[in-house]
């Protein structure tokens, strides 16, 4: 499937709620059309668009599990958890937030991995969040709920830019690597404002990219993040691996800075 640009508000230089509804009733109609949407959010055809693209097949699936809490404390720091272990077959996971003006804070190509991944987002408003998982077949399958918020998750200067230390920490990355009988979990998190150029004076800036690689150099997945993903970044992944075998990730952000390093079996257990 050939992937077509995320349509980003900062593009346009706006980010209100009539102008989301205007580029959704723009928004042509669809080789393939979609299932009418159990949450009834005034975006999915726009998000479904931007997701899948023209002609992919897509059905809600409660298969695909996606939990995040009642609440949303902190919309600037929301957790998401994405799995869809119990679906044969599936090649990618995407994040969908409908009425953020960034929508879709990641993007997840599997290769040998668990159709697995959590991380942390930010809200902009009342929104459904979604986890979205595409099949070998092309095929889509799509879960999720609405989460109250209080707002301006996108909006607002990260705490690090607040306080004036971001420089002074940029690029530490603290990682994790474990296994559980026969599944290995990696968790990695990163240092970094993952500015959205929505904040007056502060241009957009973040990591873009993560991929894994095992001891063998095969991939073992690589993530697309948008800045819609929280700051100090942490991801959870299921990289499928062998025991004791040791797990290499590659990061980069929109400046170009790389951030690299291996995970050894065994050598840190998280909290």
């Amino acid at each position: 499937m050939v992937e077509k640009p995320l349509i980003r508000l900062e593009d346009f230089g706006m980010r209100t709620t009539p102008f989301l509804l205007a580029i959704a009733l723009a928004v042509p109609a669809r080789a393939a059309p979609l299932p009418a949407d159990p949450l009834a959010s005034p975006m999915w055809d726009f998000v479904a668009q931007q997701a899948f693209g023209d002609d992919a097949r897509v059905t809600f699936d409660p298969r695909v599990t996606v939990r995040f809490p009642d609440i949303a404390e902190n919309q600037r720091v929301f957790p998401v958890e994405v799995d869809a272990r119990a679906i044969p077959d599936v090649r990618r996971i995407v994040i969908l937030v409908d009425l953020n003006p960034i929508q879709i804070p990641i993007d997840y190509r599997l290769d040998g991995a668990e159709a697995f991944v959590a991380t942390r987002v930010k809200l902009d408003q009342r929104t459904p969040v979604r986890g979205a998982v595409q099949l070998a077949d092309g095929s889509w399958r799509v879960s999720g709920g609405w989460i109250d918020a209080a707002g301006g998750g996108c909006s607002a200067p990260p705490a690090s830019r607040v306080k004036g230390d971001w420089a002074q920490h940029l690029g530490e990355v603290r990682g994790a690597l474990w296994r559980t009988g026969a599944t290995t979990r990696v968790q990695i998190a990163f240092r970094h404002p993952m500015d959205t150029g929505f904040v007056a004076s502060i241009p957009s800036y973040y990591i873009d990219r993560l991929a894994l690689t095992g001891a063998d150099g095969r991939s073992l997945g690589e993530v697309r993040m948008q800045a819609a993903v929280s700051e100090d970044p942490v991801l959870t992944l299921m990289p499928r691996t062998g025991a004791g075998e040791a797990v290499a990730f590659a990061a980069r952000d929109t400046n170009g800075i790389d951030y690299r390093g291996t995970l050894a079996a065994g050598s840190v257990t998280p909290r």
